[in-house]
């Protein structure tokens, strides 16, 4: 990936959890340590309309979602961090997109089809919902990325940026527009309290930032088997240890798998768990509650970062009008 450009969003849902920083933080950012290039990182406020959400909370959202990158390791000096309501010339672009998408472009995405299957009725979906793939293509072809990191669930979307991008420079007889390539993720998910995925929507997850007093409380309620505190267990089936796992080093790992086998209580592995993660995320915690003290100073950073994006985002338009007639 030497000298080339990385994008990701992240929708401002609040504090992330610990599958979120498993699954999405961490391996972003070791792909943004690794990255020559640019990397630019949005908070993607618009996106997260199509739910709704109360103004005062949302804008919360932002701040609480921003202060957990930040204090995860984003470095603003090396990337640019922005929110998605900063960048005009993003919705410019989105227009340009929407008139060269067919329809039955959309009517195969499979977000489309999710709330068509939960709503039942086409009149009741948002045109949000409908155009969310323009808006994200335009979020990624606004900065010709070249890498987008992605779960299995975006990967349609990022192929429906790529048509875009291809009819986009067809249309016009270009190679303006560039179409990125999936950093595929790997699908390391985090089993919630009671078993499944952990999810916000679940109410069954473990919050990345929180008192220690909600964090035991947290694990504590991890749900576990009826076995009595000698009887030998089995780590792979427990949601303790595979929780454990994900967070701990190899000597930590296997010790607690030998303990788990020879037979010990759960309340002493949710003790374990418990202390590793105040270990862990002690450091990020008070970075994080620092961040999200200074309002000021998130939102200094946003500002400037999208001060940056922008030079980008005005040239790249300026091109684009350029190369659609807007302007000679």
């Amino acid at each position: 990936m030497n000298h080339s450009t990385l994008l990701t969003g992240i929708k401002p849902t609040g504090v992330p959890h610990l599958g979120n920083y498993i699954g999405a933080i961490q391996p972003a950012l070791e792909k943004i340590q690794n990255l020559k290039g640019q990397s630019y990182l949005f908070i993607a406020d618009y996106h997260a309309l199509t739910t709704l959400p109360d103004p005062q909370e949302f804008k919360q959202n932002v701040y609480e979602v921003t202060s957990a990158w930040l204090a995860c390791g984003t470095d603003p000096n090396k990337t640019i961090i922005y929110k998605q309501s900063d960048i005009p010339e993003l919705f410019e672009l989105y227009w340009v997109l929407s008139c060269l998408t067919p329809k039955g472009l959309l009517n195969r995405s499979h977000s489309y089809k999710a709330h068509i299957q939960e709503k039942k009725e086409d009149f009741q979906i948002q045109m949000g919902v409908f155009n969310y793939p323009i808006l994200m293509a335009a979020d990624i072809l606004l900065f010709q990325s070249d890498f987008v990191p992605v779960g299995s669930d975006q990967l349609q979307h990022l192929e429906i940026t790529r048509d875009l991008a291809g009819k986009f420079n067809h249309t016009f007889k270009t190679s303006l527009m560039v179409p990125p390539e999936p950093l595929k993720e790997e699908q390391t998910s985090l089993p919630g309290i009671d078993g499944r995925k952990m999810s916000k929507s679940y109410n069954n997850h473990i919050p990345l930032f929180c008192s220690s007093e909600e964090l035991k409380k947290k694990i504590m309620k991890i749900k576990t088997d009826s076995l009595p505190p000698t009887a030998p267990k089995d780590p792979q089936a427990s949601i303790v240890f595979q929780i454990y796992k994900e967070f701990a080093d190899a000597q930590q790992i296997q010790d607690l798998e030998h303990k788990l086998k020879k037979g010990c209580s759960w309340g002493e592995v949710k003790l374990e768990l418990f202390e590793l993660l105040e270990k862990k995320f002690q450091t990020q915690k008070e970075t994080y509650q620092e961040f999200l003290s200074n309002k000021k100073k998130l939102d200094q950073i946003l500002n400037e970062g999208a001060v940056k994006a922008r030079i980008k985002a005005k040239e790249f338009m300026q091109q684009v009008r350029k190369t659609t007639g807007i302007i000679h």
